[in-house]
Order: structure tokens, then C-alpha cells, then sequence
């Protein structure tokens, strides 16, 4: 009686042992992470898939133990594209204790940049403006920024025009996510870009292109350089081919090539644009579903392991969420192999060291990601894509826009 009284005795303290034990050591460690961003509001039409792509890779991450029994968790919340709901989510963030951060718009990256290097915390906004940076140790854009984008469009028309100095306009965001980009391509041409730009236009609510585009018209414009998102773009498509403007090749005379940078673009600008969007150039640094690889098969494989449908699984921004999901993973996997505590510290470190021979190549993307000290700007290379059939097509091979090194 007294060894059964014993034995009950051991069994009851070990499972009490167990239960007073931390779940990190019983079941792994859990790496916080979060992220803020429109899934409503004014650019949900970006930030809905993207919010998604982010999810699903975490999620991926956790139901194949690509950290071994350790887990990421990553609390995801809309902002509606407001600056004052961001920052509240970001005070709740560090207060739930997350070690990186996954940020959005240009106007809250630059609103909470402070806040940012204050308590030290890495971050990878879905911003590419190249302001970011500016005064900035904690701020790392996941690839080139809107103004390499622009100069790389700008080299394109400088390379590829044929007689004289071709007449540009720029369409742009009223923000500076839309602003920024022009000073850098106006530098450029300073510096010899050979391009002139005849206008630039900050698109409001109304979007009635017509008049802009009898005036560009009138001055000769000959190729239109998009710095916004598709929406507004799409509408001037629209307008432009009701009104027979649009170029069937590049540079054709009498005619207007469009062309845009990274959220002006892709899949999503075809379903808002239709055959208006035949010809449209776009560049970015990520890869396209609409062509075979593995990076877009394996974007596809994720998108319907969750349930997800076609439009966001062909999106170039349910790829940028992914991307910056898998950088998140990659400097965890980085920090753990050295056997470092998983710190906010220990991850900047890991991002610094991204480069070299330590690059990171992802799958979602036409070049690598690198980081150091001196440089914040993740993937350099640019593709330039062209919508043909109803699909955007590579032109050309992945290049690094010259005269961004020039300006700087």
C-alpha cells in the first residue's frame, strides 16, 4: 500500500512537474512577429494579397517544421491604410513582444521611423521608397526601391527610343510613395539620363483623363511613366485606348508606350484594364506566375495548399508577402544555427550579414537579397515585363538600373 501510495504519489508530481513547465520546452520556442497593413481601405487591392502571402508562408513554415519543433506566430492586422492605426497596432506589437516587424505604407514607415531605431526593431515595410532609408539603422526594403524602378524605366525609353530626346510624362500618387521617385528621376536626367520629362501629374479622386492626355498630346509625349497603383492606372489605360492613343510597339510614333513600377502592375492591373493593358511595360524584382519557373510553381503549390484563389495566387503582391515572410524565416534560421537567442538584436545582426557569400536567394525573386551595414536596399535586380496577350512577359534579362549609382 505504501509503494502504490508512493507511486501516485510520483506520477501526480511529474504531470503537476509538467504543466508548471514553459510550453518553449515542452513544445519549441515561439518567434513573435507581426504585421500591419490595408486589408481594407484605400491600396487593399495590394495589401489584401500580400496580407495573404504573408500568412500562408508563416503558416507553411509552422505545418512542415521548417524550424524544427519551433514555431513563428505572427499577428496580422488591417490599418486601413491610416498612419494613426498603424502606430497603435506597432505600440501593441511591442507590447505582445515581437522581436521583427512587418510594416506597409510609405506614410507610416516614415511617420514611425524613430519609433523604429528607439527600440531598435528590424523592419521590412511593403514601402520601396527609397526615403525610407534616409537616417535610418532599422528600416530594410525587401527589394529596389520605387526610384531605382523609375530610372530603370527611364534607361529603357534613353536606350531603346529612336530619334532625338524622347518626351516623357510621369502619372503619379499624391503622396510621396508618388512624389520621392520623380525628384530621383530628375537627378538622373541631370546627371545625363538622356530623357526629358515634359510633365508630371499627381492624380486626384477624379480620375477623368481625358483633358491630360489631349494635353500630353499636344506637347509630344511620347511615353507615360506610372508611379501609383493599378487602379488609376487602369483608368488612364481605359481612357487612352478609347481615344486611340495607345502604342501597339514600343516607341511607335504618334503614340503613347505606358509604363509603371511595381504596384502599377501585374495580374491585377490586367483584371481592372482588360485589353487596355496590352502593351503596358512594368518592372518590379519579382518573378511572374504567367511564366513557368520554379518560384512560380512554388507560389502557386502555397496559394492552393491554403485555399486561396486564382487572383491572389497569381499576384505579384501575394508573392511580396511571401518574400517578406521568408526573410523573416531565413535570419531566424540564420540566428538559430549559430546558436544565438532569437532577439530582435541577434536578427538585425543576421540581416547585416546578408550578403557575399551569405546572400539569401529567395524563390520569389529575379535576384538575391543583400543586406550590410551601408546598404538597406534587399533585391537590386529589376525585370522589366510586357503585357502581350493578356499576360505580362519578360523582356530582356534581370538588370540594375545605372544611374541610381550615379545619383547617389
Amino acid at each position: 500500500m505504501r509503494l502504490r501510495k508512493i507511486s501516485i504519489w510520483l506520477i501526480v508530481s511529474a504531470v503537476a512537474l509538467m504543466l508548471a513547465m514553459p510550453v518553449s520546452s515542452m513544445a519549441g520556442e515561439v518567434y513573435k512577429t507581426a504585421l500591419s497593413l490595408a486589408i481594407t481601405g484605400p491600396t487593399s487591392d495590394a495589401g489584401n494579397p500580400y496580407s495573404k502571402g504573408t500568412e500562408d508562408y508563416f503558416r507553411f513554415v509552422n505545418d512542415m517544421d521548417l524550424l524544427g519543433e519551433d514555431k513563428i506566430e505572427c499577428k496580422i492586422r488591417d490599418d486601413k491604410y491610416e498612419t494613426a492605426i498603424t502606430k497603435r497596432n506597432f505600440e501593441e506589437f511591442l507590447d505582445w513582444g515581437i522581436d521583427f516587424y512587418l510594416n506597409y505604407s510609405t506614410g507610416s514607415t516614415l511617420a514611425l521611423k524613430r519609433d523604429f531605431d528607439e527600440v531598435k526593431m528590424p523592419t521590412l515595410p511593403a514601402s520601396y521608397h527609397a526615403g525610407n532609408l534616409d537616417n535610418s539603422d532599422y528600416i530594410f526594403l525587401p527589394i529596389a526601391s520605387y526610384s531605382a524602378q523609375n530610372i530603370g524605366l527611364a534607361e529603357y525609353v534613353a536606350n531603346h527610343h529612336e530619334g532625338g530626346t524622347p518626351k516623357v510624362a510621369m502619372y503619379v500618387h499624391p503622396s510621396a510613395f508618388g512624389r520621392e521617385p520623380v525628384k530621383d528621376v530628375e537627378k538622373a536626367v541631370e546627371a545625363g539620363l538622356g530623357i526629358e520629362v515634359v510633365e508630371v501629374v499627381e492624380h486626384g479622386q477624379d480620375l477623368d483623363v481625358t483633358g491630360m492626355l489631349q494635353r500630353w498630346r499636344s506637347k509630344g509625349v511620347q511615353y507615360v511613366i506610372s508611379q501609383t497603383v493599378q487602379s488609376p492606372v487602369a483608368t488612364m489605360l481605359k481612357g487612352a485606348s478609347r481615344m486611340g492613343l495607345v502604342a501597339k510597339s514600343f516607341g511607335e510614333k504618334g503614340k503613347m508606350t505606358f509604363m509603371g513600377a511595381h504596384y502599377t502592375g501585374g495580374n491585377d492591373l490586367i483584371a481592372l484594364a482588360g485589353e487596355a493593358a496590352e502593351n503596358y511595360y512594368w518592372t518590379t524584382s519579382f518573378i511572374t506566375t504567367s511564366q513557368q519557373s520554379v518560384g512560380a510553381d512554388a507560389q502557386l503549390a502555397l496559394a492552393e495548399k491554403y485555399g486561396r484563389d486564382d487572383k491572389s495566387a497569381n499576384s505579384h503582391n501575394y508573392a511580396a508577402g511571401i518574400l517578406v515572410a521568408e526573410i523573416t524565416t531565413e535570419v531566424i534560421k540564420r540566428a538559430k544555427a549559430k546558436g544565438k537567442e532569437i532577439t530582435k538584436e541577434t536578427l538585425y545582426e543576421e540581416l547585416l550579414e546578408m550578403n557575399g557569400m551569405n546572400a539569401f536567394y529567395p524563390l520569389t525573386t529575379v535576384g538575391p537579397v543583400t543586406y550590410s551595414k551601408d546598404d538597406h536596399q534587399g533585391v537590386d535586380t529589376l525585370q522589366l515585363y510586357v503585357a502581350r496577350d493578356g499576360e505580362f512577359r519578360a523582356e530582356g534579362k534581370p538588370f540594375i538600373p545605372e544611374y541610381t549609382g550615379k545619383i547617389e
